[in-house]
């Protein structure tokens, strides 16, 4: 176990600490002068394509594609990534998470748009994901599968295991959460839930998103908007800190890894999964008239 854990830390220091976060802020940065700013000339035009209709009676629309994608991007990373980054980081973290974020905008357009250019179609409906278009870019079978084999790694060790941990860890403030048996009955419940749900295919899963990902999203703006409007006496102080730290000198002089801005970036990033190359298997099966649509959606 500590040979495991000593690789991990070497891999997981060098891809998460340089590599990574060097590449996606490129590709970010990229993108979005190489579509000169797709996100902001092409903002208001998403709210007229996000609800195009299907062509196709059996096959996914726009909307419920961002559906399935969305359930994946909003939840452990904007909740306990944030707070975690605040924390470790400091305030001058957030201007950098909502930079990153504008950048990642540009990404995931981009990985949405290759992802529908290269899909496949089948008597199911639409699929498709980076592994299609890593393998006409590698012109081999090798990378693909080695991004596949990894991404179902990813799911399977990591993202899940971390979200159902952060789950059962929010109730574990409450009077009735006894640290012996709460686990285990909210680990049954979730394991039965997620159970009905993959096990009625892609359909089942598309209407379980589309019906509790807008409920969702519409209780963690409300949550957040009171718990700001109750401490609204706090909030011109809370800006004035951010900006004040933003650089965060003293941390990135004693070691740039623990400032401000990595945190940030590193937030950032997971929030949205820009360039994780996870949403776009969702955005592959909506069936929409041009694939830059389901890019801006």
């Amino acid at each position: 176990m500590d040979l495991l854990d000593n690789f991990v830390t070497i891999v997981n220091n060098f891809l998460y600490g340089m590599l990574l976060i060097a590449m996606l802020l490129v590709c970010g940065l990229f993108f979005s002068v190489s579509t000169r700013f797709v996100q902001f000339r092409y903002f208001f035009e998403i709210f007229k394509v996000i609800f195009e209709k299907k062509s196709d009676m059996n096959g996914v629309s726009s909307f419920q594609a961002l559906m399935v994608s969305t359930a994946s991007r909003v939840g452990t990373g904007n909740i306990v990534g944030v707070s975690a980054a605040i924390c470790m980081g400091g305030y001058g973290a957030v201007p950098w998470m909502w930079l990153i974020a504008v950048l990642g905008m540009a990404s995931a357009f981009a990985e949405t748009v290759l992802a529908q250019i290269f899909k496949k179609s089948s008597q199911r409906g639409c699929y498709g994901g980076p592994a299609y278009y890593i393998e006409y870019l590698a012109g081999n079978r090798l990378v693909p599968l080695l991004f596949i084999f990894s991404l179902i790694a990813t799911f399977m060790v990591g993202f899940n295991m971390l979200a159902s941990y952060n789950l059962q860890d929010a109730f574990s403030g409450f009077d009735f959460y006894d640290r012996e048996t709460s686990p285990m009955y909210i680990g049954i419940i979730l394991t039965v839930t997620v159970g009905y749900v993959l096990l009625g295919g892609g359909h089942r899963i598309i209407k379980f998103t589309t019906f509790f990902v807008p409920l969702m999203g519409l209780a963690y703006i409300i949550i957040a908007a009171i718990v700001v409007l109750n401490h609204l006496d706090y909030v011109p102080a809370m800006f004035q800190r951010m900006l004040r730290d933003v650089t965060d000198l003293d941390a990135i002089l004693g070691g740039f890894t623990g400032s401000c801005i990595m945190y940030g970036i590193k937030r950032g990033l997971y929030s949205n999964e820009a360039g994780m190359g996870t949403a776009p298997n969702a955005a592959a099966c909506a069936d929409v008239s041009h694939p830059v649509k389901q890019g801006l959606v």
